[in-house]
């Protein structure tokens, strides 16, 4: 038996407000759904995993959350009203911001935003009227937008699905296996302790430099202090010497005789002094710019290994393997940035192969299998569906209903057709960790997808009102794979837009 937790939604007094308008003008069906928006979780007998993926389905308007066992989260949603529809398609977190406001829609908050693509379309919370009512974003109930914050990390997958989804197992000759980890583990934690050590002797010699700096700061001022002293002595020398000379009585020649004795053994004592003293101070300033020196070569070389642990640390980060129909290529980006781009085959290239998402999965052990699971994208209106779900009265949260593919071969189908060099096969193949992706899809790369994205791709054949209302920059600082990407530019003008 699953336990289930069912939290009421907390709405914020704005909204309780609003709502309460609503009732008092007889608009009370929506405003009380509203009110009563829940939000449910299933544990089934085990404590839930870090998120995998989120789907949302326009049909059903409600979002579900997979950790790598199953789904463990499912809430109602907002998308899109019919002109500004959300874009079905395959989308990621790209940032999170807990407290965002709205600039292009009166200062509106969006509390828990986790926005999917640069030009505006989020998750976050919001009012829930029981249809599709946002400007593209996906609302949540405002408990479950902070409580799915708490949970998710930038870079989860977020697939935005016309028609019911979930992801199902699959397995495949065709599917590319897993890469042992453990030898690239054991190198980033060698890099890792490597760049600590390097970052400690940095650290040493920077403090050995002040330290050097210091000590011949101190050193100069003995000096400064006996050449003032000689300056003194040498003008009462030569004072007593004047004085000897216009001397006109033998008191005033003998008192003038002492004080040029006096001054002069002044001048005898203090010579030595500062001869030593300024060979210790140049023996302190000498030795500084060797520590400064040091200190360079030490922070070159704690950067150098610092950065090869990101590296190592970076190659342990999950892929995304993108292949088009549309353009017989193969994509792969890493932390949100591309590192290849070959041409593919794929049989048959004027047939639709399709759009499908396959993560691989944690293994059981070292030596286990890939696991792999796969959802597959079902074309068709969003918003007929979403009036044929409403029309049958099925609740939006039914745990009864098998959320797969009704063409559970198509994506075994799609990987056959799909021919790599084997160059790149071997390649991928040592890539490949958990939570690592592969998509194949008749669509191109969507002109979203750029600097700081993942791959993002939308369903040509879907209603794209929230993507077409924000027009793209003429700018950008680059091309990928024929298809325009947005660079700097780009993600400035809509981080300031929305």
């Amino acid at each position: 038996m699953s336990n289930r937790i069912r939290v009421r939604s907390r709405l914020p007094h704005l909204t309780t407000l609003a709502l309460a308008v609503a009732i008092a003008a007889g608009g009370s069906a929506s405003a009380k759904r509203l009110h009563e928006q829940e939000w449910a979780a299933s544990v089934d007998a085990r404590s839930p995993g870090e998120p995998v993926m989120a789907i949302v389905s326009l049909q059903r308007q409600q979002i579900t959350i997979y950790d790598s066992k199953g789904w463990i989260l499912r809430a109602p949603v907002s998308s899109g009203q019919k002109g500004r529809e959300t874009p079905a398609g395959i989308f990621s977190v790209l940032e999170k911001e807990a407290e965002h406001y709205s600039n292009l829609y009166d200062d509106a908050s969006m509390p828990h935003m986790q926005r999917l693509t640069w030009s505006g379309i989020a998750l976050h919370g919001g009012a829930l009227p029981g249809h599709p009512a946002s400007h593209g974003c996906i609302r949540l109930p405002y408990e479950f937008a902070e409580h799915l914050f708490d949970l998710t990390k930038v870079g989860l997958r977020v697939i935005v699905a016309p028609r019911d989804a979930a992801p199902v197992a699959i397995a495949a000759p065709a599917l590319f296996p897993q890469a042992s980890t453990a030898s690239a583990e054991a190198a980033a934690r060698a890099a890792a302790t490597e760049a600590e050590e390097a970052a400690k002797t940095a650290d040493k010699t920077r403090t050995t430099a002040l330290l050097a700096a210091r000590d011949a700061a101190r050193a100069a001022l003995p000096v400064r202090v006996l050449e003032n002293k000689r300056r003194k002595a040498e003008a009462d020398l030569a004072d007593a010497e004047r004085a000897a000379a216009s001397a006109s009585s033998d008191s005033a020649r003998d008192e003038a005789a002492d004080a040029k004795a006096k001054a002069a053994a002044t001048l005898a004592e203090i010579e030595p002094q500062l001869a030593a003293a300024k060979q210790e101070a140049q023996a302190k300033l000498d030795a500084v710019a060797p520590a400064r020196q040091a200190v360079v070569a030490a922070s070159a070389d704690s950067l150098a290994a610092a950065e090869r642990a990101h590296q190592f640390a970076h190659g342990l980060d999950p892929v995304s393997i993108f292949i088009s129909r549309k353009t017989q290529r193969l994509y792969v980006r890493r932390a949100f940035e591309p590192i290849m781009d070959v041409a593919v085959t794929i049989r048959d290239p004027d047939r639709p192969i399709g759009t499908h998402i396959l993560t691989a999965m944690d293994r059981a052990g070292e030596d286990s299998a890939a696991a792999w699971t796969v959802v597959s994208l079902q074309y068709g209106t969003a918003e007929h569906g979403a009036a044929e779900h409403a029309a049958s009265g099925a609740p939006s949260d039914r745990h009864d209903v098998e959320l797969a593919s009704t063409e559970p071969t198509s994506p075994e189908a799609a990987l056959d057709r799909i021919v790599i060099p084997p160059e790149t096969a071997e390649r991928l193949a040592t890539m490949i960790s958990p939570r690592s992706s592969l998509i194949i899809s008749d669509e191109g790369v969507s002109s979203e997808t750029g600097r700081g994205t993942d791959f993002v791709v939308l369903l040509s054949g879907e209603p794209q009102g929230g993507i077409a209302n924000r027009h793209h920059a003429s700018g950008g600082s680059g091309r990928y794979a024929g298809d325009r990407y947005w660079g700097s530019s780009y993600r400035t003008r809509y981080l300031s837009t929305w």
